[in-house]
């Protein structure tokens, strides 16, 4: 694959990353006994029922939100490590690289588009 278009996809997961992080930050806390958790914070809106089922409904999404964020971060990390072992755009199932096209649409891949519809019609 053509190191430019890696360098570009390498650029583009950093600046992705680091809007997650920030997104994250906005509606979650750090846990202060483990680095890089983060916590839904529970919203506080006052102890009438309207409010408390306000607050259940904003802290569920938050919750909802987090586990996507975290596993598109997550799946960000895994293809960094990957584009600096080298091993970024190659199928970790055939081991055949994946095309650029597929790699531009989607840069956190790690499977072929051949391993991925065969993946899909097993599940």
């Amino acid at each position: 694959m053509d190191k430019k278009i890696i360098e570009k996809i390498k650029k583009d997961l950093l600046a992705r990353k680091k809007q997650i992080v920030e997104d994250l930050e906005s509606y979650t806390k750090n846990d202060t006994h483990e680095k890089d958790e983060h916590h839904a914070k529970f919203p506080n809106y006052g102890d009438k029922n309207d409010e408390n089922v306000q607050e259940i409904d904003e802290y569920t999404t938050n919750l909802a939100t987090e586990k996507v964020l975290e596993g598109t971060l997550r799946d960000i990390d895994n293809a960094l490590g990957r584009i600096s072992k080298g091993a970024y755009g190659i199928c970790k199932y055939c081991k055949k690289e994946i095309g650029e096209k597929r790699l531009l649409a989607r840069p956190v891949a790690n499977t072929c588009v051949a391993c991925k519809i065969k993946m899909q019609k097993m599940a």
